[in-house]
């Protein structure tokens, strides 16, 4: 394996992402040899706006683990964000603007609060988010005083897809293309700039490969995004916004990761906090601008959630840290710090959602499919573990 690794210019985490994508595969196919319905254009439409939620936040959880901290309480505040907005707009009549900018200032306070007693107190980011999990949880249901609170915003009902909030097909085809297109473009930079530099390059037909793999699955999904129509409209409903929204986020969050001197702190320090401190990176700083990070990428799920939920109820999020947790690890996110891509917690959260979805079309009941997913988050740690140990990635 290592010298195939080494010819091809491939590294661990590379072949972990394409052993993730092989699993999703395998699931898909088992699922509806099982099912019959499990590839369904209605189906795999549903799974994609679904995994939007458990992705937006898990693309930003895995920042937080690559740091060497975690955050339970992911669930609570959305919870907390998502009744507040949606109490503003039912029993205060503010238009959904100011609601969920409100809902982000909220956002920030618990996270400044948080990532203060983390960053600069020294507190464990476990014991101040298990805290979190519980009093957060209180707040969403006083705020709602335990009661739904309804959303009728026509516009803002659009976040969370339903009925018109997709694309369309022409417009789904367009920015299939553009995307297609980027990729190539990538593709083509990295290895001219690779070439300037006198740096090894990876074999011309393997990297041509993996291009035109992302192309096709690009092309491939907005074709079935497509395929799938209401029987009241003319056209397919093309891609889902919340499915858009959480493109945009991974696309931010892989910019920060790979192009910013906050992204190269965050893995200095996950890798080794002394010696980043030594070379003069201002770790409590960086420490408190990530769980800000994660403020931000909480609400925005606060809001898809609320706007296909249709409400906001004290019972939002209930679970989420278990599953974004679940999807960092799943994609990669080494556990104890360093390693792990955004691309990964992407795989991660589909997977999750796979699995969920499948159970759920085979009529498993919930008490099974808790203790199945949660058995799942196991064998994806002793996986990590096992791997890691086999490549000799960092454990």
């Amino acid at each position: 394996m290592t010298t195939l690794q080494n010819r091809l210019q491939v590294s661990a985490l590379d072949l972990r992402l394409s052993i993730m994508a092989a699993v999703l595969v395998v699931m898909s196919i088992a699922f509806h040899a099982v099912t019959g319905n499990f590839l369904t254009p209605e189906n795999l439409y549903n799974i994609a706006q679904q995994s939007a939620v458990v992705g937006i936040v898990a693309a930003a959880i895995g920042l937080v683990i690559v740091a060497r901290q975690i955050d339970l309480s992911v669930g609570s505040v959305m919870a907390t964000i998502g009744v507040l907005i949606a109490y503003l707009m039912y029993s205060h009549n503010w238009h959904w603007v100011p609601a969920c900018l409100a809902g982000l200032a909220l956002s920030i306070l618990i996270a400044m609060y948080q990532g203060w007693l983390i960053a600069y107190l020294g507190v464990p980011s476990f014991v101040v988010t298990l805290g979190g999990l519980m009093s957060f949880r209180g707040v969403a249901f006083l705020i709602s005083d335990g009661r739904t609170q309804p959303v009728t915003d026509a516009n803002f009902l659009l976040i969370g897809g339903g009925l018109d909030g997709a694309l369309g097909p022409t417009l789904s085809w367009a920015l299939g293309l553009a995307l297609s297109a980027l990729i190539v473009w990538n593709l083509v930079s990295r290895r001219r700039n690779a070439f300037a530099r006198g740096f090894p390059m990876r074999p011309l037909a393997f990297d041509w490969g993996v291009a035109l793999f992302f192309v096709a699955s690009t092309l491939l999904f907005v074709a079935v995004m497509n395929a799938y129509q209401l029987p009241s409209k003319e056209a397919g409903q093309g891609i889902p916004n919340p499915v858009l929204i959480w493109g945009a986020v991974v696309m931010g969050m892989a910019f920060i990761v790979n192009r910013t001197s906050f992204g190269r702190y965050v893995y200095a320090i996950g890798g080794n906090p002394e010696a980043a401190v030594l070379v003069g990176i201002p770790v409590k700083k960086v420490m408190l601008q990530l769980f800000l990070l994660l403020a931000v990428m909480v609400t925005i799920a606060a809001v898809v959630s609320v706007s296909r939920l249709n409400a906001g109820t004290s019972s939002l999020g209930n679970g989420m840290e278990l599953y974004v947790i679940a999807a960092a690890v799943i994609g990669g996110v080494a556990l104890a710090g360093g390693s792990g891509t955004v691309l990964g917690t992407v795989l991660g959260a589909l997977i999750i959602q796979f699995l969920e979805s499948g159970l759920l079309l085979m009529d498993v009941g919930i008490g099974y499919r808790m203790v199945i997913i949660g058995q799942v988050l196991i064998v994806a740690v002793v996986f990590d573990v096992v791997y890691r140990r086999a490549t000799g990635e960092r454990l």
